[in-house]
């Protein structure tokens, strides 16, 4: 299945001061490196993938254990730290933050061009992983970042977010691509959060007559969509309820939408959903109309202990230690420039305090 997981968090606003944000870089850098010499590319993926792992990576980084600006900065000490790196590594990432992350095809497409692979196929994964969590699963969560890791085989991982600035929270979701079999059913493996709200969700299994009757709908002429809905509209229905927020819609907007797909004649609900203009409105409109749907093992269930490494920005579990920060990167950036050499000694003596502290 693409998608591995989601991470809930407290959104918080601001950065990492510079001065973390360079050992960031650096020891991410190294962290990179040494797995993909140890273990391959793909392994980088599956980690990147798993939302424990990946929370373990930035406490282990130093960044604040439990903020909403661990996502965007983790991935872009490891975006910068990989810069120049790249070909190297045959590790490639495209897209960002905000405006960053509507660079995702043109940076996917020139890297692509550096290592000859077709970029088409990326592009759409990158495109259709977006779609899916900010319009086929409707949680309250705006998309605005969003990261796209490759490798020079084409094999891609997806790290992005949402906020929620109502309950003040931000949801991480992490996509793997290997095995992508069908990216409307069931893609998620897992979920570790506690929050739970109300949620319309047309890539659960249970949502399949939901996604066919939209489809179907999507290539009925628009008047007569349009007349279902404005009876929908016409039930009173208590104000707590999904369908209150759901029913904001600009008609006008949603016919022009609906003429579209009319045209366009989706053969499935995939196909739907990648039509332009097909947003998070009209597929609800839509499941309004045939129906409501509310509704890798980790191995790091405890990331904030990870945090326990440097210390973390904000102070907790306490200040960022910089001489031990320092002395880290030292020590993984001498055994990495060995083993290029030759001198595998420290990359074992590495690898053997790993094997002594698995728990």
């Amino acid at each position: 299945m693409p998608r591995t997981g989601t991470a809930i968090s407290p959104l918080h606003y601001g950065k990492a001061p510079s001065w973390l944000f360079s050992r960031m870089k650096a020891l991410s850098r190294e962290i990179t490196y040494a797995i993909v010499r140890e273990f391959g590319q793909r392994e980088l993926l599956q980690r990147l993938s798993d939302p424990y792992w990946f929370q373990a990576l930035g406490c282990v980084l130093g960044f604040d254990w439990h903020s909403s600006g661990l996502t965007t900065t983790v991935t872009g000490a490891l975006k910068e730290g990989l810069r120049g790196m790249e070909s190297e590594l045959g590790i490639f990432m495209a897209g960002g933050k905000g405006a960053a992350s509507r660079k995702t095809p043109e940076q996917i497409t020139f890297c692509a061009e550096l290592v000859s692979i077709d970029p088409a196929p990326m592009i759409y994964s990158s495109r259709m992983s977006a779609k899916v969590d900010n319009t086929a699963v409707q949680d309250g969560y705006q998309l605005y970042h969003h990261v796209f890791i490759f490798t020079e085989k084409g094999e891609w991982a997806v790290v992005q977010q949402g906020m929620n600035e109502q309950t003040r929270q931000a949801r991480r979701y992490h996509w793997l691509g290997s095995d992508v079999k069908d990216f409307v059913v069931e893609p998620h493996k897992a979920v570790c959060c506690d929050a739970k709200n109300e949620t319309l969700n047309l890539v659960a299994y249970e949502s399949e007559d939901a996604r066919q009757t939209a489809t179907l709908l999507s290539k009925e002429r628009p008047q007569k969509v349009m007349k279902e809905l404005q009876r929908i509209e016409t039930l009173e229905l208590p104000k707590r309820h999904t369908l209150a927020a759901a029913l904001d819609v600009d008609a006008r907007r949603l016919y022009r939408t609906l003429i579209t797909t009319y045209e366009r004649q989706p053969e499935n609900f995939e196909a739907l959903l990648g039509i332009g203009g097909v947003g998070p409105k009209a597929i609800r409109a839509l499941s309004l109309v045939s129906e409501i749907i509310y509704g890798k093992a980790p191995s790091y269930r405890d990331p904030a202990r990870f945090s326990f490494a440097h210390g973390g920005k904000d102070g907790t579990p306490f200040p960022v230690d910089r001489r031990t920060y320092d002395k880290t990167v030292e020590v993984i950036e001498s055994a990495i420039k060995a083993s290029k050499i030759g001198d595998q000694e420290k990359m074992d003596a590495l690898r053997r305090m790993g094997k002594y502290f698995e728990a």
